[in-house]
């Protein structure tokens, strides 16, 4: 199967990408996890950033670079925030139901760490909207769809991405998509912290683990955002947007602790110590009265009601921070091509375009995955490969080595070591991290590392064999992990959403990012001044 541009990855950044390279005339085939709609874009909820004239693009710059602690890119962000007009003109013009305000402009709102309201959204169901919207429009524009497709390997001759292997899950097959050009938009890695995350399960960090192994970069794991309230007993979001419309935090004695329009990393580090220190931590929204409330922000009424069973207009939420958004990811130049594979683009959460730096200020998730997602689409389409020559070395590898997992001897259950992977992860690679519960969960890591081959599966089917699948994802998790854990402990310093508290302060020595490779199957890794 052969295409001008594959696109790995059906969330917003993937289909942005996919329907501007299709608007270049470029033949397109999105091949994915799972199915279209199902990306964690859906629980992008509060909104998305936008800066109409030359003041707003430059305050909105301001509160980019200020929340990234140094390691933002100006270019790449004046690049982002520039364009985020054009990618809400563009995001309507296809049909996206903003909502609008009493003067049937697009309302906005304040998301935490602006300086101004700059958020636009369609209730709280801004990224679902986005998403189906994206998809729509995909289809119409004949966009061709690989459904539940498992990414295996990139597919690399002479440093050129030449397409993908993939298990097509239906089947158990193992199958090659070849390309002009690849779009990795595989999204984050929040998953690895199973248990304790807002993420959706498959957000294993597939693509980065792929980009490793096929020789290129990734940079700053270890920065992970945990969003302050997400709710206590199931880790499911409640949007930002709950604060940025007058939600108040209090703890178990009535108490205000904390500004809750504060940057992320800061209240969450409140809530965690209230927590350490044996209170409980609510969200209250019952000022805000039930009418307002079913108005703006429904679907959270929903989801305190079903995973909480409580009544936010008239009860306390109890909430917990939990893994979010990665800022880290493949390393791309400012162009969006990954480092040392020619040919292959990365975007989204998957990327790390230098737009979030240590800490991502809220709304401008959304809109990296359109204004640089759109980017991204439009550049893959312009690349021309030197060779036509097909690689056929990775797709018998990867058959080889899926055959080979059917044969593991199944000893050691691997569902029970991810479990205890998520809990020593978050307990000691969080919120609040130190070198001796780092180091524990590093050591503990590389142990599974050579006890992988021993896990194997118990379910020897082949079609829709999901043990087959979370296997491999788990072998992607051990992989990215080692990463973030290695990046978290030579970063002896606080900056954005790492914080140590053995080095507890911010060090200009650290000003810059860390940078992840293997040779010859052994992880390397540096830091390199940021620009």
């Amino acid at each position: 199967m052969t295409t001008d541009v594959l696109i790995i990855g059906s969330g917003g950044a993937g289909l942005s990408a996919a329907l501007s390279a299709k608007e270049q005339g470029a033949d397109v085939i999105v091949a994915c996890k799972s199915l279209p709609n199902n990306a964690q874009t859906c629980m992008a909820q509060g909104g998305i950033n936008a800066s109409f004239d030359i003041n707003e693009i430059d305050t909105h710059i301001s509160d980019t670079l200020r929340s990234s602690h140094g390691l933002g890119s100006e270019q790449m962000t004046r690049t982002m925030c520039e364009n985020s007009a054009i990618a809400i003109e563009w995001l309507a013009s296809i049909g996206v139901p903003f909502s609008l305000d009493e003067k049937d402009n697009l309302a906005k709102r304040f998301m935490g760490g602006a300086s101004q309201k700059r958020t636009y959204y369609a209730q709280d169901y801004t990224g679902l909207k986005i998403l189906h919207t994206l998809y729509d429009n995909c289809l119409k524009n004949g966009v061709i769809f690989k459904n539940e497709r498992l990414l295996l390997n990139l597919i690399v001759q002479d440093k050129t991405v030449q397409g993908a292997t993939f298990l097509d899950i239906t089947t158990g097959e193992i199958e090659a998509i070849y390309a002009k050009s690849v779009v990795i938009a595989t999204g984050g890695y929040s998953t690895v912290y199973h248990g304790f995350t807002t993420n959706g399960i498959g957000s294993t960090g597939d693509g980065i683990a792929s980009i490793i192994r096929a020789g290129g970069v990734a940079s700053d794991l270890e920065f992970v955002q945990f969003h302050p309230t997400a709710l206590k007993k199931s880790s499911i979001l409640v949007s930002e947007a709950a604060r940025g419309e007058g939600g108040y935090l209090v703890n178990s004695e009535g108490e205000r602790f904390v500004n809750e329009l504060a940057p992320r990393d800061e209240v969450a580090r409140a809530i965690t110590r209230e927590i350490n220190n044996g209170k409980g931590v609510f969200l209250d929204l019952r000022h805000l009265r039930r009418e307002k409330l079913t108005e703006l922000l429904p679907q959270e009424m929903k989801l305190c009601r079903l995973h909480e069973g409580i009544d936010m207009a008239t009860e306390l939420i109890p909430i917990k921070p939990a893994a979010h958004y990665t800022m880290g990811g493949i390393e791309v130049n400012d162009s969006l091509e990954t480092r040392d594979i020619k040919g292959c683009f990365a975007v989204g959460e998957c990327s790390n375009a230098h737009v979030h730096g240590a800490n991502r200020l809220g709304g401008n998730s959304l809109l990296e995955i359109i204004a640089l997602g759109r980017m991204a689409g439009i550049n893959a389409s312009k690349f021309e490969p030197k060779t036509t020559a097909k690689n056929q070395e990775q797709l018998l590898k990867d058959k080889h080595f899926i055959s080979g997992v059917y044969n593991f001897t199944n000893q050691i259950n691997f569902y029970e070591k991810r479990e205890f992977l998520g809990k020593i992860l978050y307990h000691n690679a969080g919120v609040i991290r130190n070198e001796i519960g780092l180091k524990g969960v590093l050591a503990a890591v590389r142990q599974m590392q050579k006890e992988f081959t021993f896990m194997g599966i118990s379910d020897k089917s082949k079609d829709n064999n999901t043990n087959l699948v979370e296997f491999i994802e788990f072998g992607n998790t051990l992989e990215v992990v080692e990463m973030l854990l290695v990046g978290a402990l030579h970063r002896t310093e606080s900056r954005g959403a790492h914080y140590r508290e053995d080095f507890n302060s911010e060090n200009e020595t650290f000003r810059s990012h860390s940078m992840f490779w293997k040779e010859d199957g052994v992880l390397c890794a540096s830091f390199e001044e940021a620009k």
